[in-house]
């Protein structure tokens, strides 16, 4: 299958948005997930005071996630799909949370202007055509010492884990997807974009090139181990520390 890219990926997206909510809440451990690659951002005193740019946020589960962990922060939460959008924006949310609609490529024409203190970008950077000139877009959009956490599925690079998530897509991902409203296309295309994406060695080298510092990875718990990781890089400048329970690839190890 060829992938989904721009705007046939974000229709694909309008199409399963009715039925995304009950599609990854069954999944084990989804929104745990987010919530401690939320967690390692280590936003401090709940982020009072701090700006944060929550970008692909869907239906609102990576904004939820940050809430939960900063419950003081503004959070800008962005996505390129109306329909993932709408269903994000009829939840609940306090007053400092507010819903963009803008592609990840043009946040600037939507009014979307930093610093930031920190960006979250849950399987987002898998998904784009072209993900170099928008992580460096996004370097310049935070402070200095401002985190980015990207949450995806980005696979260790060992054969088991590419195996796994061969044999989970054909088995369950797929045939559950095919039952919504969307069909199974979109989830066609998570199972090869996954195998087409960067191994967590080679996110890391593209985080250092693209001008970030400090890029560590940690996986997830339970059976998304080894497929599912946080990454998290720093932009040059003041603050930043070493982290969470992640493990720190120094510049020169490099893969």
């Amino acid at each position: 299958m060829t992938l989904l890219r721009d705007g046939e990926l974000a229709t694909a997206f309008d199409r399963a948005s009715g039925a995304y909510d009950r599609f990854v809440g069954a999944s084990p451990g989804y929104h745990t997930q987010l919530r401690r690659s939320a967690r390692r951002l280590r936003l401090p005193d709940g982020g009072r005071g701090l700006r944060v740019l929550d970008l692909g946020c869907g239906t609102g589960a990576s904004t939820r996630a940050l809430l939960d962990t900063a419950p003081l922060a503004e959070i800008v939460a962005v996505d390129a799909s109306p329909g993932m959008l709408r269903r994000a924006a009829d939840k609940r949310w306090p007053p400092h949370v507010r819903f963009v609609h803008a592609p990840a490529e043009r946040l600037a024409s939507a009014g979307v202007t930093g610093p930031f203190d920190a960006v979250f970008a849950a399987y987002l950077v898998r998904n784009l055509s072209a993900p170099a000139p928008v992580l460096d877009a996004v370097r310049t959009l935070l402070r200095p010492g401002g985190r980015l956490a990207v949450h995806d599925y980005c696979l260790s690079g060992a054969r088991r884990h590419r195996l796994l998530w061969e044999a989970v897509c054909r088995a369950v991902i797929i045939p559950a997807g095919a039952l919504g409203p969307g069909g199974a296309d979109l989830y066609h295309h998570l199972r090869r974009s996954v195998l087409d994406f960067d191994t967590v060695p080679r996110l890391v080298a593209r985080l250092y090139a693209a001008g970030y510092e400090q890029v560590r990875a940690a996986p997830v718990l339970g059976w998304q181990h080894g497929i599912v990781h946080t990454v998290l890089a720093r932009r040059p400048g003041e603050g930043g520390d070493g982290g969470d329970d992640a493990a720190h690839v120094a510049p020169g190890n490099r893969p």
